[in-house]
Formats: C-alpha cells, sequence, structure tokens
C-alpha cells in the first residue's frame, strides 16, 4: 500500500479525533485494561481541538492511505514536545510511526529545536526506542481516580545534528 505523508488540513480535525479514540480503544487495549482504556478515552483530543492547536503554531503530520483515509498522524509543538502519535489499528505495524517520527525530526531540526520529548504509552514505547528516544522513567499517575502509566522519553538532537 501507498502512503502520503503531508501538513495537516482543518478538514483533517474529525478523522483525526475519531482515529484517535479508535487507536486508543483497539491498540490501547493490548497494553492496558478495559478501565484504564475508558478513562485514556474520555479524555481524548476533539476535532475542534486540533485546529486551535495547528491555529496556535502546532505542527501536524498525517499520513494518508491510497483511499484517502487518514491512516496515522503526529503533533509536534514547536518547543520539541512530541504530544501525540497515533495510528490506525488498520495500518498498524506497516513503519508509519517510524516514518512519521522521522518527519518530525527533520521539521523540529528545521526549526531550530535541539531536543525532542514525549510522554509515550505502553505500546508507543517501541517506536520510540527504535527511533532513538532515550527512556527517561515510567510516569504512574492516575485519570479520574484509575491508575495507568506511560512512559517519559527524549532524544537529544543537537548531538545527533550539530549545527
Amino acid at each position: 500500500m501507498t502512503y502520503t505523508l503531508r501538513p495537516f488540513k482543518v478538514g483533517d480535525a474529525p478523522a483525526l479525533a475519531a482515529l484517535t479514540l479508535n487507536a486508543i480503544q483497539t491498540i490501547g487495549a493490548q497494553a492496558y485494561s478495559p478501565e484504564q482504556v475508558r478513562v485514556w478515552s474520555s479524555g481524548h483530543i476533539q476535532a475542534e481541538q486540533f485546529v486551535a492547536r495547528a491555529e496556535a503554531g502546532q505542527h501536524i503530520y498525517v499520513i494518508m492511505d491510497e483511499a484517502g483515509e487518514l491512516a496515522a498522524y503526529a503533533l509536534l509543538e514547536p518547543d520539541g514536545h512530541l504530544d501525540m502519535l497515533y495510528c490506525s489499528h488498520k495500518h498498524s505495524g506497516r513503519g508509519l510511526a517510524a516514518r512519521l517520527l522521522d518527519h518530525a525530526e527533520s521539521e523540529a531540526v528545521k526549526m531550530g529545536v535541539t531536543k525532542l520529548y514525549t510522554e509515550a504509552s505502553e505500546l508507543a514505547r517501541g517506536p520510540f526506542e527504535r527511533a532513538g528516544y532515550a527512556l527517561l522513567k515510567r510516569r504512574d499517575f492516575e485519570m479520574h481516580g484509575v491508575a495507568i502509566h506511560n512512559y517519559a522519553m527524549e532524544k537529544n538532537l543537537a548531538e545527533i545534528h550539530p549545527s
């Protein structure tokens, strides 16, 4: 299958919100309990929030499949925080996360960012590690009274891309 990576368009927002919820409920369920998936799902970002974040200068990169369906996306904040990396369950395991992480890194270097950092879910940890992110620590916290966790990770771009 052929995939196309491109910047976010306002019309993508509803599909991004739907993909996020679907990924949490399908892929997230492989590593988190039903209760954890329920609370994670309850806080997922809505379509209008994607538009607001893009308008505020955050960078959203989307991958579309050959039928024009959203397959995956990443959201990079100007300070180097990679806030979101989600893939549709129909397209997982095809290297899309790696492609998005590589693209975000290239864009961050162009913006003068010297460090990328994220809070990766249990299942996103692997793609981030393969992309060269270092594990800083496991983050245990509560969402609506339910214990859940993710991983603080970072990648020092100044060491890889010296100016």
